[in-house]
Order: structure tokens, then C-alpha cells, then sequence
């Protein structure tokens, strides 16, 4: 099993990755569509070693954001 920090980039790459996948998701939340209050979420939390990748990552505004984590 891969740790969890091993799939952790620093903070300058990290958010070189968000802007990517901003724009391959067209700067819309992918759930309502939403082009404002957008946050990039990891399908696999990073809490379950999610890791830090363009194929874990998608485009949430923050109250689709939300629910996620709620459910």
C-alpha cells in the first residue's frame, strides 16, 4: 500500500494541478454547472490516501463541495 504522503505534492505543484484541472473542467462545477465559488475535490478523499492527481481531482463550487462531504 502506497502512504499517504507519498501521493502528496508540495504546495506550488498542488496548485499548478488545481489550475489544470480548472480548465480541463471549462471553470464549471462538474455536478450543477456552476461557474462561481469553485473548489477542486479529491474523488478519493486524501484522508483514504487519496492522492494529489489530475484523475482524482474534479471541479465543485462550493455547496456541491459541501454535500459531498456531508454524505
Amino acid at each position: 500500500m502506497i502512504s499517504p504522503k507519498a501521493s502528496r505534492l508540495d504546495a506550488l505543484s498542488y496548485e499548478s494541478l488545481r489550475q489544470e484541472v480548472l480548465l480541463r473542467d471549462g471553470w464549471r462545477c462538474q455536478s450543477c454547472g456552476a461557474r462561481s465559488n469553485l473548489e477542486v475535490h479529491h474523488r478519493e478523499f486524501r484522508s483514504h490516501s487519496g492522492a494529489d492527481t489530475e484523475e482524482n481531482l474534479i471541479t465543485l463550487c462550493t455547496a456541491c463541495h459541501a454535500r459531498v462531504h456531508r454524505r
